[in-house]
């Protein structure tokens, strides 16, 4: 039995986890306090005590879905036994993560680029870096294609990195606007046709 007197205790990571999917489906500036404090069943003196501020929330919950929701995007490009692999496994894990059924379409962090407007300058940041995070750990996998000599040692690795988070970054925007994880894979086959065009030698066969 509850002691008298004393405030029900609420499930911390359960109303953060729920703060995240009020924020990726709406953005920062469109859910109101009350929208926040009604998704996480808590009033507005709990989540103040708990997590500070509302944008304190916005970062936590940021943070909490790179923790929990990115690794299915990502881990292709740990586990893929070739640079190609690694960069199509991560498009293809793109457009199934997008379109899950139960989840907002898209990617949090990649919908923080036009949905996180009103931020402070430090929560904008934090942002910034994550975003770039993807293209770091491609350009990353391509340097060590290109160390083991997979890849050409003449290539941009950062440019084609860049490319090819470009195109994820757009599958998250056709998801917001209900593209389906077939249309999604179509993005991504596409992309990856132009693969030989950008790491082979110029003149080199196909």
């Amino acid at each position: 039995m509850a002691e008298r007197g004393r405030p029900r205790r609420f499930d911390r990571q359960a109303a953060l986890q729920r703060a995240m999917e009020l924020f990726w489906e709406r953005g920062y500036q469109a859910a109101s306090m009350a929208d926040i404090t009604e998704a996480m069943g808590i009033n507005a003196p709990s989540l103040y005590a708990a997590f500070g501020s509302k944008e304190e929330l916005y970062r936590e919950a940021v943070g909490h879905f790179a923790a929990t929701e990115s690794d299915a995007i990502l881990s292709p490009l740990r586990k893929a036994e070739t640079a190609r692999g690694a960069v199509e496994g991560y498009l293809l894990a793109s457009a199934a993560t997008f379109t899950r059924p139960g989840r907002p379409p898209g990617c949090m962090v990649v919908m923080s680029a036009v949905n996180a407007v009103g931020v402070g300058e430090e929560t904008g940041r934090i942002l910034r870096e994550m975003r770039a995070g993807s293209v770091a750990m491609i350009e990353e996998r391509l340097q060590r294609a290109m160390a083991e000599g997979e890849l050409p040692a003449s290539l941009d690795p950062r440019s084609i990195a860049s490319y090819y988070v470009t195109v994820q970054q757009g599958m998250s925007i056709q998801a917001r606007d209900g593209a389906s994880r077939p249309a999604l894979e179509a993005i991504a086959r596409a992309a990856m046709a132009a693969w030989d065009g950008l790491v082979l030698p110029r003149g080199a066969a196909a």
